[in-house]
């Protein structure tokens, strides 16, 4: 098996983690102040990663990356994106049907595919598309309310949107990773490194500026925080890891298995029951998997 599916994998079982966490937190702090929490409280995490990856060579590579104008502009922009779309998919999740919120976020495979090819010429064989297709159906099945539900206009419309500026991180940091130009593992711990620093400067400064209260209250679940902030920095290690080396399109396609423990996440701890529709959209993700396996 590829060692990109393995971290994609991974990286999926960590975000429906982290998500599921972060529904949590946003009971007790404010959007932005959960989305300050991914990212400070994983950054000890990022540096130990890379410590552990490159020992005694750590800052000399993480100083030789910040002086390439292509990574440190492409990695900024790829932070900016992400704090919103992580901003914008807390607000979604903050509704009543959680699983909603996070199958119009997970549009950003499709997404991912068309702003891939028109920007940066990332095609897909036949076979790719065609996985990529059948995953995001799987994901239009499992958001179709149940019998008493409905939908949640704004609840679509900031999940969609959360798709797009995911898809634009996960393209952005592509570009700013293999441009460091070192072997795939230490360059996307370098990337993620350098994201994480910079992401919780600008989510601090607008924290402290607009929502100093909102420290306080960060710090009364600090059990919930460093916990959100693992499972982040866990995450985004196989997320980086599996983009650096492999088309982001076909990432996301595979990543749309976080929906299967997000399934999983909302029966057992928020009490959703799983209908049947839902568990055929299931299966037409576990066949879009299966595509990308053959496709690559």
């Amino acid at each position: 098996m590829n060692v990109w599916i393995t971290f994609t994998v991974f990286a999926a079982l960590m975000q429906a983690v982290r998500t599921a966490g972060q529904k949590q937190l946003t009971s007790s702090v404010s959007p932005m102040a959960a989305t300050l929490v991914r990212y400070v409280f994983g950054l000890p995490f990022a540096i130990a990663y890379l410590l552990f990856l490159e020992r005694y060579d750590a800052v000399t590579h993480l100083s030789n990356a910040i002086q390439i104008p292509r990574f440190v502009t492409y990695a900024l922009l790829a932070g900016v994106a992400q704090i919103l779309a992580t901003f914008l998919l807390v607000k979604a999740v903050s509704f009543k049907n959680f699983t909603v919120g996070t199958s119009f976020a997970k549009t950003e495979a499709i997404q991912t595919a068309v702003f891939g090819m028109l920007l940066f010429g990332s095609t897909l064989n036949s076979l790719g598309w065609l996985a990529v297709a059948v995953g995001v159906a799987g994901i239009f099945i499992v958001s179709i309310p149940t019998k008493n539900g409905r939908w949640e206009p704004m609840n679509i419309l900031l999940g969609t949107l959360s798709g797009t500026a995911f898809s634009f991180t996960s393209l952005w940091l592509r570009e700013a990773s293999i441009s460091v130009g070192l072997p795939v593992l230490t360059s996307a711990a370098i990337t993620l490194l350098f994201m994480v620093a910079t992401q919780s400067l600008m989510c601090m400064t607008y924290i402290a500026l607009k929502e100093p209260e909102q420290f306080s209250a960060m710090m009364k679940r600090l059990r919930l925080c460093w916990f959100v902030g693992l499972t982040s920095a866990l995450g985004s290690i196989g997320w980086f890891t599996a983009m650096t080396a492999q088309n982001p399109a076909l990432v996301k396609s595979l990543g749309q298995v976080e929906f299967i423990f997000t399934l999983l996440i909302t029966t057992l701890f928020f009490k959703e029951k799983v209908t049947g529709r839902e568990l055929f959209g299931v299966l037409a993700i576990v066949a879009s998997v299966i595509l990308i396996i053959k496709a690559t």
